[in-house]
């Protein structure tokens, strides 16, 4: 799924990843590698937190993703992050060992959670951070009130990851997956993002950006999606119901690399 904000709402599951970032204990001086970091907004976010004298690799297999957050992060002066084309089952040696690997709505799309984290358990030095987000199907959409719209509109982006392979439960085997590969994890918790007709998520924009995947995979149409109307037809939806929708479920893990002693 996408994470960016626009005049369509706002992206509040951005703030739930600085939370993250900042609780697992991302600070000044630190050399982060963020897994799949498409455009590169977690890497730009923890570029931020690391500050001048620390470094962010950003990794993906997309390199056109990659490019994009060169130029996003020239475009911005910021100067301490780097944006690699690659896979991470092979981490990059620039920056490693790495103090934290950081990764967002990433795990999901690994078919073996456990082999894909290892290597960055590897990568990292001993202490070393891991804090991952994932998005779980699992309890959404939820409402105590029919929102008929926004239902189908969540359904369309969980079948489109779905049929791409992803597994939509990997927020509850977060924790676990961490432990598996040999972690200790130090905090855990779900969050959900709350839509009102006063407080709405960026639900349009995420189906445009994900627009050609949902046609590739047929789960809609563009007439049956009709993006130049989607969110307001969204937006009104939510004033006539005047209540609560949640169609995201946010869960996030950290966890530490034990010290040679304790292995």
């Amino acid at each position: 799924m996408a994470n960016e904000s626009n005049q369509a709402g706002e992206d509040r599951g951005a703030h739930t990843t600085e939370r993250l970032l900042r609780d697992a204990g991302i600070s000044t001086g630190m050399r982060v590698l963020d897994v799949g970091c498409g455009r590169g907004d977690v890497s730009l976010m923890a570029a931020r937190l690391v500050g001048e004298t620390g470094l962010v690799i950003g990794l993906d297999h997309d390199e056109r993703a990659t490019s994009t957050a060169t130029e996003r992060a020239k475009d911005l002066g910021i100067k301490n992050v780097q944006f690699l084309p690659g896979d991470l089952h092979a981490p990059p040696i620039v920056g490693a060992p790495y103090d934290a690997v950081i990764g967002r709505r990433v795990l999901m799309y690994q078919p073996n959670r456990i082999a894909a984290l290892r290597p960055l358990v590897d990568a990292l030095r001993p202490g070393g951070l891991v804090a991952f987000q994932e998005v779980d199907a699992t309890m959404v959409p939820a409402s105590p009130k029919p929102h008929p719209l926004h239902e189908q509109v969540t359904r369309w982006l969980w079948q489109t990851v779905e049929r791409e392979g992803a597994t939509t439960t990997m927020g509850f085997e977060l924790p676990i997956a961490l432990e598996a590969a040999g972690l200790n994890v130090e905090g855990q918790r779900a969050e959900a993002i709350l839509q009102t007709k006063h407080h709405r998520h960026i639900t349009a924009w995420i189906v445009r950006a994900m627009m050609p995947r949902i046609l590739e995979r047929g789960v809609a149409s563009e007439a049956e999606i009709d993006i130049e109307t989607l969110d307001a037809r969204l937006a009104e939806e939510l004033h006539q119901t005047n209540s609560t929708f949640i169609g995201d479920m946010l869960f996030s893990a950290w966890a530490r690399k034990p010290l040679r002693s304790e292995a």
